[in-house]
């Protein structure tokens, strides 16, 4: 074990590590790169550059490289479900969109949904679904893929779309019981789920509210010339018809897949149970030979209407097409980098002493909420880990709010409305990165509309300064927390003797 890094040498590495990747993904072109890539944002060699930097100066203090790797590898280990899950979605999607699937998801919603409706439309489809599975990750890799398609479709900017896909993906799994982090943030607060899903009512509702007014209103600007829809509308059906088989039974592995979730299927089986029906629709109903299957889900599909042009440089193509393991690459590789990253920052202690500094201006119970909130989103910037979000201010702060008196389902509520939520809005963060992947869309270009998303953090905030909805203690559960807390530490004290 080091010594503890001072504080100087804790905030340049932050502020090299911020510096390097807001500059290769604000300020950097190169001509060495290819064609393909130009204009993407990249955050991987800086990630990789500032984990450097912090190894460094972690051996400076006495740090052993042991220790510092053994922080990379146990970061690197609590993203591998993410991993899994992306690369899984990565088959799933290509063998859907090969499948006739969303190409059909896609012909029969150019015809119900308005363009006038159309964000509003999204963002509660897909908040309805993503409360049902609790999964925000499921939800975007495959109805919010729909959904960009389906905008591009009607004419409508595709980074609207996208936003309001996230927005409602991410407000659908912050309140769902089935959701990983809707569990984790009452478990590492130390409140009850059911209770802290009450609670996160308060400040999702107006939320979510100003967010659908705020789409509705976008959406009837946005709505191209009725002419001008109709001709894309028609030549996106068009050219689906001539290259897929579409039928009302395509519909059947969403609802496996739903159903499946809703029985507690874990995520992977789920998803492999999807992949399968994905190769089944394939076969029999799009006659795709048994021969491409294997490079359709590796490379993702390849749609022949390449050269059908629609809006805004789309083409048929790039609704349809795309998909594959292969193209969840990007997403995970940046994953590996953030994490080693924050693997090393947190193994040295970094991260920890620069949150007890952030804790000591925490005075009043609104100063106590904002902070939370701000550390929160802060871990997620630094250390591109929603779980890091959640876990290390819930341990952080659990303590301090319970000596304000205050109910542990206002810390838990504090770490959903700003850990999960502002997650996908940071570009090298392992959300922003896998909404990229599935949407098609920078994070920078969608961020600005998943308006919930940036809207309950402020209304967390809100409450605390006015004390609305923050429940305090009684007087008996306050004894009874202490003396929980009093056995708690006899228990640690006897196990470090041990």
């Amino acid at each position: 074990m080091g010594k503890r890094v001072p504080m100087w040498q804790v905030l340049i590495c932050i502020v090299f590590a911020l510096g390097v990747i807001c500059y290769s993904i604000f300020f950097t072109t190169s001509k060495y790169t290819s064609p393909e890539y130009d204009g993407y944002s990249e955050a991987h060699m800086p990630m990789i550059l500032a984990a450097v930097v912090v190894s460094i100066f972690g051996a400076l203090n006495g740090w052993k490289w042991s220790v510092m790797e053994k922080g990379m590898i146990q970061g690197i280990s609590r993203s591998m479900q993410a991993n899994l899950i992306l690369l899984t979605v990565g088959i799933l999607v290509s063998t859907w969109k090969a499948a006739g699937i969303i190409p059909s998801i896609i012909y029969y919603g150019l015809n119900i949904i308005s363009p006038g409706f159309f964000l509003v439309t999204a963002c509660l489809l897909c908040s309805i679904i993503s409360l049902v599975i609790g999964s925000s990750y499921t939800t975007a890799g495959t109805i919010g893929v729909a959904m960009v398609g389906i905008a591009i479709g009607l004419g409508i900017n595709p980074a609207l779309a996208a936003g309001a896909v996230v927005a409602g993906a991410y407000t659908g799994d912050k309140m769902s019981p089935m959701s990983d982090t809707t569990n984790m943030a009452p478990a590492v607060s130390g409140s009850n789920v059911f209770e802290h899903i009450r609670h996160m009512v308060y400040t999702v509702t107006p939320s979510y509210i100003i967010a659908l007014v705020l789409y509705f209103i976008l959406g009837r600007s946005a709505a191209p010339d009725g002419a001008v829809q109709m001709e894309m509308k028609d030549t996106l059906q068009n050219a689906i018809q001539e290259e897929f088989t579409v039928s009302p039974f395509l519909m059947l592995p969403i609802v496996f897949l739903l159903i499946a979730v809703i029985l507690k299927v874990p995520a992977l089986p789920a998803m492999f149970g999807g992949v399968v029906m994905g190769l089944l629709c394939m076969g029999f109903v799009q006659g795709i030979r048994f021969a491409d299957f294997f490079d359709i889900m590796h490379y993702g599909y390849i749609s022949s209407s390449a050269g059908v042009e629609l809006t805004n440089g789309y083409t048929v193509a790039d609704v349809v097409g795309g998909g594959g393991f292969n193209g969840m690459l990007w997403t995970v590789s940046i994953v590996l980098c953030s994490m080693s990253f924050a693997g090393v920052l947190e193994a040295t202690g970094m991260l920890g002493s620069v949150v007890e500094k952030i804790l000591k201006v925490a005075k009043t119970n609104g100063l106590l909420v904002m902070t939370t909130v701000l550390t929160c989103f802060f871990i997620n910037l630094l250390t591109a880990d929603q779980y890091l979000s959640i876990i290390l201010p819930g341990r952080m702060y659990k303590t301090a709010f319970e000596d304000r008196r205050l109910k542990n389902k206002n810390l838990s509520r504090c770490l959903e409305d700003s850990g999960t939520l502002t997650s996908p809005l940071i570009p090298w963060n392992v959300c922003g990165a896998t909404m990229t992947g599935f949407l098609g869309q920078p994070t920078l270009a969608y961020a600005p509309y998943a308006f919930v998303n940036y809207i309950c953090p402020i209304v967390s905030i809100i409450y605390g300064f006015t004390g609305f909805s923050i429940e305090k203690m009684s007087d008996e559960e306050y004894e009874k927390m202490l003396e929980m807390r009093k056995l708690e530490e006899e228990e640690t004290a006897r196990a470090m003797e041990a």
